[in-house]
């Protein structure tokens, strides 16, 4: 488990039935123990992000509804009384060791919509460098389709994509995957590593019985894949006890996940592949070969403007010539990038109303195709 304790950034996923009690209340118990853990691996100068689920369990308690199946609008009002209870949890119980917490509230189609994925993105990192803890739940009050089952483990691959984790950890009521459901085949095998989602894996998942989680095995192997295609290794390990991840550090009983990609080049591969580029950048000789170099591309070395591209969409690179550099994400609009090209970032607050990034595509959002 080394590399549990010596990764620079963690997800962590708590599922519904370790948050939650049988009575629908927070278990602060369980929750205390879990933040001591959080705050060794903060002395480790580890980054921590937290997924939670467990507010529409929290909240359908206090609105008496325990025993009933929810409609859409039940749940949604469900989660916006559960949402505040699971944040001021969370803050308590962090407080003792002297750690700050943050609230988001996202959906999945903020992590894919790429405007609203750089700002999710920038934000989380931007509290991970005032030292302050994520806590990241779905936004369960304002979707517009049914909550859907098991949304938090993707959610939570998503994250670990967008911010280039080391590792996610879903910590849930199992303890790994096995070949066949062990509830009901006293046969079944332990897996405890995977190398490669195959068919023959995902026919091993089967569906959760437990009464606050809204996700099983399959969702928890979506999860994997979406993380391991980004360069991102997965374990799937029971939280039941107290202190779960000191348990795992020692040896727990867990299932891993490896990914054969390194975070940021899988990433690069993402958006060299899964983007359509919506605008074109013209840089002229000494942009380019800082580049090439791996720097960021700085808006005083683009010379021209090329198509009507908003902030977050791709936009292809070229240099004078019209040859193709590469591609990357703008951190501008083709009108704002249009008034800070040929500046330096010190102009930028006077030119546009307000103060931006510095680069207008940053070197981790940018892939070089020279």
């Amino acid at each position: 488990m080394d590399h549990l304790k010596t990764s620079r950034r963690l997800v962590l996923k708590i599922g519904s039935s370790l948050i939650v009690n049988c009575n629908g209340k927070i278990n602060i118990k369980w929750l205390n123990a879990f933040c001591d853990d959080v705050a060794t691996c903060c002395s480790r100068e580890q980054e921590i992000i937290i997924v939670t689920s467990g507010a529409v369990a929290i909240g359908r308690n206090y609105l008496g509804l325990e025993s009933k199946q929810l409609c859409l609008e039940e749940k949604q009002a469900s989660a916006a009384i559960g949402q505040i209870c699971l944040a001021h949890a969370y803050q308590e119980a962090m407080v003792s060791h002297s750690l700050n917490v943050a609230q988001l509230l996202i959906t999945l189609e903020d992590t894919e919509n790429r405007r609203l994925y750089l700002n999710v993105r920038n934000t989380i990192k931007t509290l991970l460098r005032f030292g302050t803890i994520p806590v990241i739940n779905e936004n369960d009050t304002v979707a517009t389709q049914e909550i859907r089952f098991g949304d938090n483990d993707r959610l939570a691959a998503k994250i670990a994509q967008m911010i280039c984790a080391d590792i996610l950890i879903l910590f849930s009521d199992v303890d790994g995957l096995y070949s066949t459901n062990p509830q009901n085949d006293s046969s079944a095998k332990f897996i405890a590593e995977v190398t490669k989602l195959t068919p023959d894996i995902e026919a091993m998942a089967g569906n959760s019985s437990n009464t606050f989680s809204s996700g099983g095995m399959i969702t928890k192997l979506q999860a994997a894949r979406i993380a391991l295609a980004s360069g991102c290794h997965m374990a799937i390990t029971s939280g039941k006890h107290l202190h779960p991840l000191k348990k795992m550090e020692s040896g727990g009983r867990c299932t891993w996940f490896y990914s054969s990609e390194e975070p940021l080049s899988a990433r690069k591969l993402w958006i060299a592949s899964s983007i359509k580029p919506n605008g074109m950048l013209k840089i002229d000789e000494g942009a380019k070969q800082a580049l090439i170099k791996d720097g960021s591309l700085l808006p005083i070395g683009v010379i021209a403007i090329v198509g009507d591209f908003k902030k977050g969409d791709a936009v292809i690179v070229i240099d004078n010539a019209e040859n193709r550099i590469g591609i990357g994400l703008s951190a501008y609009s083709a009108n704002d990038a249009k008034l800070i090209i040929g500046h330096k970032s010190s102009d930028f607050e006077r030119m546009l109303g307000y103060r931006g990034s510095d680069e207008i595509i940053h070197r981790d959002d940018l892939v070089i195709e020279l």
